[in-house]
């Protein structure tokens, strides 16, 4: 499986982006019934968790960070994971990677996850 991330960018504080992540390959109807994430690595910090989705996008979990500013959500007929990410701050400045879990649940540890896309990169100016 390939995960091909994009929608990053420059955008002041206060703004919104809207990250995709689409799914490509052989194993791409696999990844349908697993749970997806996104995860960020801001320079010099510990990769973190953002937001989780399980396989039927009927349940999600969010680091404290963003919870109630981003939105995770997925669109099983494009194979595709987006990220709407609203209220941006400078200290969500990061390379957002999406990746696909091992299982269908919505997991928040980047153990349960084995397949990653390549990042895209999110800049806030203040």
């Amino acid at each position: 499986v390939q995960l091909q991330a994009s929608g990053g960018g420059l955008v002041q504080a206060g703004g919104s982006l809207r990250l995709s992540c689409a799914a490509s390959g052989r194993s791409v109807r696999t990844v349908s019934n697993n749970g997806m994430g996104w995860f960020r690595q801001a320079p010099g910090k510990e990769r973190e968790f953002v937001a989780t989705i399980n396989w039927r996008g009927e349940s999600a979990n969010y680091g404290d960070s963003v919870k109630g500013r981003f939105t995770i959500s997925r669109d099983f007929v494009k194979n595709t994971l987006y990220l709407q990410m609203n209220s941006l701050k400078p200290e969500d400045t990061a390379v957002y990677y999406c990746a696909a879990a091992r299982g269908s649940w919505a997991a928040t540890n980047a153990r349960d996850y084995n397949y990653w896309g390549q990042g895209t990169q999110v800049t806030v100016s203040s």
